[in-house]
C-alpha cells in the first residue's frame, strides 16, 4: 500500500494526497462525470474533487485500502477531524454533500456495492440573512449614476440598472452578449448555473441606459477584439466581474449608501419584488434557482423587516 501512493496532483487540480493511483484515477473519472455529465462550472470540479481526496486520504491513513473499504466511521471520522481543525457547519454540509454525490456516482458506476453515504449526517448550516439595501437607497445608488457622460460612467451606469432591474448575478451580466439583448420586449437572455437559460424582463430606467451605453459609451470603448460583448472594459475586452464588483462598491460609496456587492444587488431585488406582491415561483424563475428553498430566504428578509418597522414604530412593540 505504501510503495504504490505518491503525492501528485490529478489532472482534477485537486490537492494532491498520499492516494494509490487507482484512488486518483476514480476522482479523476468523477470529475470529468461533473464536467461532461452534469455541467458543472471548474470551480465547482474542483471543490468537490479536493473535498473528496481529502475523505479518501482520511481513508487510507485509517488502513482502507480500496473504494469499497470506505464505511462509515470512516467518514464520520473524517467529519469529525475537519470539525476539530475548525470548519464551519457550512463547510462541513458542503463536504458532506460532496461526499454523497461522489458515493452516489460510485455506486452507479459499479465501483462499490453500497453507499453509506447515504447515511452521511451533515450539520445543517446557519442561514445568514442576506445584506439588503432598502428600496429608498436602491432609488439613491440609481439616481446617482444617472448623470454619467463619460464610457466607463455610461457602463457602469448600466451595470447598476441591469443587476437591480433583473436580480443576475455578475457573472451572467459580464456573459452577456449583444444578442441576448431583446429590446423590442425588454428582455435578456441568460445562460445561469448549469447552463441553464432563462428570459429576465428589465425595466424604462435599465431600458434608458441601455440606450445610453449602446449610442455613446460602447462604440468609444470597442475594439477589433471586442467581439459580441454588452459590456467592456477599459481597453475594449469584455468586462471582468471583478472590475464591475469594483464599481458597485465604488458608486455605493460615492451615494452615500449602505456598503453592497453585485450580489446583495442581487438580493435586494429579489427582496423588493416579494414586498412588492411577486409570488415566490415567479422570483424562483427570474433568479434562475433551481430549488425553491433557495428563493424563500428573501421572505425571511422581509419578515425581519416587518419586525424591525414594528418595533420602532408601534406605541406597545
Amino acid at each position: 500500500m505504501s510503495g504504490s501512493t505518491r503525492d501528485t496532483p490529478s489532472s482534477t487540480g485537486a490537492l494532491p494526497g498520499g492516494l494509490p493511483q487507482p484512488l486518483l484515477g476514480v476522482v479523476d473519472r468523477f470529475a470529468s462525470h461533473l464536467t461532461a455529465e452534469r455541467n458543472r462550472s471548474e470551480h465547482t470540479v474542483r471543490a468537490y474533487a479536493g473535498d473528496v481526496v481529502s475523505m479518501l486520504d482520511h481513508g487510507v491513513r485509517m488502513g482502507a485500502r480500496t473504494l469499497g473499504e470506505i464505511d462509515l466511521v470512516v467518514l464520520r471520522s473524517w467529519l469529525a477531524r475537519l470539525r476539530s481543525a475548525g470548519a464551519s457547519r457550512a463547510t462541513l454540509a458542503r463536504r458532506s454533500a460532496a461526499v454523497r454525490t461522489f458515493a452516489a456516482w460510485a455506486q452507479r458506476e459499479g465501483l462499490i456495492e453500497v453507499n453509506v453515504a447515504q447515511r452521511l449526517a451533515s450539520p445543517r448550516p446557519h442561514r445568514v440573512l442576506p445584506a439588503t439595501l432598502r428600496p429608498d437607497q436602491a432609488a439613491t445608488l440609481l439616481a446617482s449614476s444617472a448623470d454619467a457622460g463619460e464610457p466607463l460612467a455610461l457602463r457602469d451606469r448600466l451595470v447598476l440598472e441591469l443587476l437591480y432591474a433583473t436580480g443576475v448575478r455578475i457573472g451572467e451580466l459580464c456573459g452577456l452578449d449583444l444578442l441576448d439583448i431583446d429590446q423590442e420586449r425588454r428582455l435578456i437572455r441568460v445562460l445561469g448555473k448549469g447552463a441553464k437559460e432563462r428570459s429576465v424582463p428589465y425595466g424604462l430606467p435599465a431600458q434608458h441606459a441601455l440606450d445610453h451605453w449602446l449610442r455613446h459609451g460602447r462604440p468609444a470603448l470597442a475594439r477589433s477584439h471586442s467581439g459580441a460583448a454588452l459590456l467592456l472594459g477599459a481597453k475594449g475586452g469584455r468586462l471582468q466581474a471583478t472590475v464591475a464588483r469594483r464599481a458597485v462598491t465604488t458608486r455605493a460609496a460615492r451615494a452615500g449608501v449602505p456598503p453592497v456587492s453585485p450580489h446583495g444587488l442581487r438580493h435586494s431585488a429579489a427582496t423588493h419584488l416579494l414586498e412588492g406582491g411577486a409570488d415566490l415561483r415567479s422570483v424562483q424563475e427570474l433568479l434562475g434557482h433551481a430549488s425553491l428553498s433557495s428563493t424563500q430566504i428573501y421572505t425571511q428578509v422581509s419578515v425581519e423587516r416587518l419586525h424591525s418597522a414594528h418595533r420602532q414604530a408601534h406605541p406597545r412593540a
